[in-house]
């Protein structure tokens, strides 16, 4: 098996040889290197003449994963058909740190605030404000500390955060907060360079959630969405702070809806803003509620932005957990299930949505109220004679 360093393919002529990234779909929505073919790992193993059928013979076939391991297994399998591969060394994480080279960082940062108040201004935000208005996120006075995960989403609410606190309609303050919960270098730098480039000023504090999660075998994400919380939560009380902002956006809510029924069987919503039942006094707020994923990534490539995922230790990828624990496979899987469904009916997502907003109770059988269960029989019989319908 061959590999090939990044500073050695950028020499190559960009004709001479074809990209393949093997990440899953989950991964490939944080971004790909330009000109990628995508062919997940997964299609190798499951139909490798579909596969072959997108090659090149007459062309280098480079190879690349997360962070350059599971490539070399696919680059071997093609190099003993007869391609001549190579395994990107490093892989998209080498392609990531790369790029942390030489930016102009003041130019960068210009750019993707003019971007937010002209161009995605109507896709990004008002809603936004609109969200923080109509679900009364922001309030007199309120310390937020905004979360930072270093992925696309919390990115983009900070830059949001900054925007609306220049229109000066009332008086709060900001702490742009990132948790190291065990990262690596190179993917501590990336959220670094990343807050540099788009004039962030971070306050970052560690923890060893990776560490504590590491040998648990029975829901690791769960765990780790669960200790992130805490540990920002008390962070942000330290720091004065009455609020956390997550990056939740409107995508996430509508799958949390459709997984909750299909999955969980209950019918539930990721909600707007919560009271905190462990730190008395807190809420957490998710500002990005009506803004669509489609429009952040489409802000994220319009500005030449890279972030980071999710580098945990359990997944080579580096798939998604999200903040409720949940894996991006089973996430993905619904997101195609939506996406589906919206190719017959357009209007699907925004019906999902409304769902939780027009819940008629005297058409549920039984729902919960503070803890306590509530039956449609319960009264039943009051609203009609005092007995059964004949």
């Amino acid at each position: 098996m061959k590999e090939l360093l990044l500073s050695e393919l950028k020499e190559l002529p960009r004709d001479r040889y074809q990209l393949i990234d093997i990440r899953d779909e989950g991964s490939i929505l944080y971004g790909m290197m330009p000109g990628a073919v995508h062919i997940a790992f997964s299609q190798f193993e499951e139909d490798i003449d579909e596969c072959l059928a997108q090659l090149r013979k007459d062309k280098l076939i480079v190879v690349y994963c997360q962070r350059g391991e599971k490539s070399r297994e696919v680059a071997e399998e093609l190099e003993d058909l007869g391609y001549d591969s190579y395994s990107l060394s490093g892989g998209y994480s080498a392609f990531l740190m790369d790029g942390l080279r030489n930016e102009d960082t003041e130019e960068s940062r210009k750019k993707a605030e003019e971007s937010i108040r002209k161009k995605f201004k109507k896709s990004l935000f008002s809603p936004f404000a609109k969200a923080c208005k109509t679900y009364e996120l922001i309030r007199e006075g309120d310390h937020i500390a905004v979360c930072i995960s270093g992925g696309k989403d919390s990115m983009l609410m900070a830059k949001l955060f900054q925007e609306i606190k220049l229109h000066r309609q009332m008086n709060f303050e900001l702490t742009f907060l990132v948790m190291d919960p065990g990262y690596n270098e190179a993917n501590r730098k990336l959220i670094e360079s990343n807050a540099k480039k788009l004039g962030i000023p971070v306050t970052i504090f560690e923890s060893t959630i990776f560490d504590a999660v590491d040998t648990i075998d029975k829901n690791p994400c769960y765990l780790c969405a669960r200790m992130r919380r805490g540990y920002l939560y008390s962070k942000a009380r330290e720091l004065g702070c009455n609020k956390i902002a997550l990056g939740h956006h409107y995508d996430d809510v509508i799958e949390t809806i459709l997984m909750g029924m299909l999955h969980g069987g209950q019918i539930q919503t990721m909600m707007p803003k919560l009271h905190s039942t462990n730190f008395e006094g807190m809420e957490l707020i998710r500002p990005l509620y009506l803004v669509r994923e489609a429009d952040i990534c489409k802000w994220r490539d319009y500005n030449d932005l890279h972030f980071l995922q999710c580098a945990c230790h359990f997944t080579e990828t580096c798939s998604t957990c999200h903040e409720d624990g949940t894996t991006s496979s089973k996430r993905l899987e619904t997101k195609k299930l939506i996406a589906k469904l919206k190719e017959s009916n357009p209007f699907v997502e925004a019906n999902i949505f409304k769902s939780m907003e027009n819940v008629n109770l005297d058409t549920v059988i039984e729902y919960k109220k503070d803890g306590v269960r509530y039956h449609f029989l319960d009264t039943y019989y009051d609203k009609t004679t005092g007995g059964p319908e004949e």
